[in-house]
């Protein structure tokens, strides 16, 4: 089991730690509602030091990144990010990802820490025909969210980027908390707008410590993976694993957006004919009508009682107050607005198809 540079720290503070991906996390420190809360309200801080980094380098980077990932990266400029996917040759998903152009031939890609290797394997399959330069930075590197409509003028005081100046989906490398060179990115898993922070194990914390001085007068929380999953959650956010997979092609999952069949792809033909012809189903949201916790893997059924599909995420929504999730539905029930019902203890409880996000902020 691998620690994160920060364990001892999360341990510390009553950290309720937890096994994922191989490493073990701090779940939860005082109850996923509260920490839930003070990320849709104030500001709150994960450490997600688990996730990947690749570097992708080289006169050959853009090309290799071209043929791996569903989005067009030739539009990135220096500063930017982008959401994509690593499609595979079966119409699947091997991985999503976010791709950031650091400098004009140095991208980085950080992928899902359950997928590390996979990854690996898969984008060095590929290289061969390019010629890259590729590395795995994964374990030097550490990465924390600062998420919530405060982070900006919580942290404002740690650096000489103008914070409220980043857009959405870009980012700066500069000074942060003391240290000269890190990456400041206005992303993240939450719809609450912050930052996510990259920087080295060895400065993480010091970064830490400094966020949680300068984040103290906002309320400023440590933050779990239970409150993550919720908070994405609420927002429509697929989790790679639950929502999309290996089986499910990016069409389906509601990913047409960021697959473009403007370039040449792996399996861009397929892919290019399954949006000709039509999905046969779809990735949907669903607010519960009645009382019910909706979770992965429970049976979704039409109005007939006959199954028709699967939840692949659900919760009770702290925002909401009412359980929501995502699930694969066939085309005919796909309409938001049609009712649907999920199965919960041999008890067929009526839920209506929605369009995420379901928090509105």
């Amino acid at each position: 089991m691998k620690e994160t540079a920060l364990s001892a720290t999360h341990k510390a503070l009553g950290a309720k730690m937890v096994p994922f991906a191989g490493y073990n996390m701090p779940v939860s420190y005082e109850g996923v509602t509260a920490e839930h809360q003070t990320v849709r309200q104030g500001v709150g801080v994960f450490d997600v030091s688990h996730m990947g980094e690749f570097l992708i380098e080289g006169p050959h980077a853009l090309e290799l990144i071209q043929k791996v990932t569903s989005n067009d990266a030739s539009k990135l400029e220096v500063g930017r990010a982008q959401y994509s996917c690593l499609p595979n040759e079966a119409g699947g998903i091997v991985d999503d990802l976010i791709v950031y152009r650091v400098k004009p031939e140095t991208y980085l890609l950080v992928v899902n820490a359950a997928n590390i290797d996979k990854d690996w394997e898969h984008i060095s399959g590929y290289n061969a025909e390019f010629g890259a330069e590729m590395r795995n930075i994964s374990e030097a590197y550490s990465l924390l969210a600062i998420q919530g409509p405060k982070a900006a003028e919580a942290m404002q005081a740690l650096t000489s980027v103008d914070l409220k100046g980043i857009p959405f989906y870009h980012f700066v490398v500069g000074d942060f908390a003391g240290i000269p060179h890190v990456i400041i990115s206005a992303t993240g898993y939450t719809g609450s707008g912050g930052f996510e922070i990259y920087c080295k194990n060895e400065e993480v914390q010091q970064i830490w410590d400094r966020v949680m001085e300068a984040g103290a007068e906002f309320g400023i929380r440590p933050i779990g993976l239970a409150a993550r999953d919720t908070l994405r959650l609420e927002m429509g956010y697929c989790l790679y694993g639950n929502d999309i997979d290996d089986t499910t092609s990016p069409l389906e999952a509601g990913l047409g957006w960021i697959t473009k069949f403007s370039k040449d792809f792996v399996n861009h033909k397929d892919l290019a004919a399954q949006k000709e012809t039509g999905v046969t189903q779809k990735l949907v949201g669903f607010e519960l009508n009645e009382r019910g916790i909706p979770r992965k893997d429970y049976t979704i059924v039409d109005a007939e009682g006959d199954a028709i599909g699967r939840v692949t995420s659900g919760t009770m929504s702290p925002s909401l107050g009412k359980g929501i999730g995502l699930g694969y539905v066939p085309v005919s029930h796909a309409r938001p607005g049609t009712e649907i019902h999920i199965q919960i203890r041999n008890r067929n409880i009526p839920a209506t198809v929605v369009k995420p996000p379901f928090y509105k902020g």
